[in-house]
């Protein structure tokens, strides 16, 4: 039992440190993707605005995409950025083309800008398909972090409902461990662990969601992807529900036989 305790403390810490986004960032993304993103942000910045237009799909070219083009140009400040990352990468391979989305975080002196660009190619074709620029009032990591502070009361009530569903589940566990049910104990230590209909929350925006048609162990999930806001998630702890069940009928029964916790529970025996 101490080590399985130690187990899931090494195993907290990990999930609490984590690793660097940014590096991990870099992995998923190839230096010509990133390359490409930052040079059109480039041309934006220094107005050549014909060379990006040179470069749009045909899909997403019109008579109004000068106009759009100086107003994502007025946001960047005249000063150099302090620093530029990647923040969002996605690719799709198809057969004969391929579709990159490359998200830079562009930090400044007073301003934090989000810049999305998508590029199709096709051979040795690249095209524009996809060019915004969003102003945002911190970088992307503190809006998005994990923190207690400025929640509603909803979000807290289900923060408080998980650990209580979680620590339930553990609780059930232990006890489950200390019953006497032959071959079916291990099947039941698994069961117990199981969690029915997902709600869930968007810890930065408060957003809730129900799926009624979910399954998951454990019965509480939390996560976020790259830079992403955290999602809060509890299920119903339904198999440590029908095991106390069955271990109410159990003792009805008369059937319930459970070790000592220690020797202190033990009767005492003759001298």
């Amino acid at each position: 039992m101490m080590r399985c305790k130690c187990l899931v403390g090494i195993a907290f810490c990990a999930f609490l440190v984590g690793c660097d986004q940014a590096t991990l960032m870099k992995k998923w993304t190839t230096p010509e993707a990133e390359s490409l993103a930052r040079s059109y942000v480039d041309l934006l910045r220094q107005g050549k605005f014909d060379e990006i237009e040179r470069g749009l799909d045909h899909s997403v070219a019109d008579s109004n995409v000068r106009d759009t083009f100086v107003k994502m140009a007025a946001l960047f400040p005249a000063e150099n950025p302090e620093s530029v990352k990647v923040v969002g990468a996605n690719v799709f391979r198809g057969q004969e083309y391929s579709t990159t989305n490359i998200t830079l975080e562009y930090q400044f002196p007073n301003k934090w800008l989000l810049v999305n660009i998508g590029t199709h190619r096709k051979g040795d074709v690249s095209t524009v398909v996809d060019f915004h620029v969003r102003p945002m009032p911190d970088s992307l990591e503190s809006l998005n972090k994990f923190t207690l502070a400025g929640k509603s009361a909803a979000q807290y009530l289900v923060l408080t409902v998980a650990m209580c569903a979680l620590l339930f589940s553990l609780y059930v566990l232990v006890l489950c461990v200390r019953t006497k049910k032959g071959k079916s104990k291990w099947l039941w230590m698994l069961f117990i662990l199981v969690g029915v209909g997902r709600l869930a929350v968007n810890w930065t925006t408060g957003e809730f969601t129900f799926t009624p048609l979910a399954l998951e162990i454990p019965c509480v999930t939390a996560g976020h992807p790259f830079y992403g806001p955290w999602t809060l998630a509890i299920y119903l702890p339904l198999g440590a529900i029908l095991f106390l069940n069955d271990r109410r009928k159990m003792k009805i029964a008369g059937e319930l036989i459970e070790p000592p916790m220690n020797r202190s529970e033990e009767s005492p025996g003759p001298d």
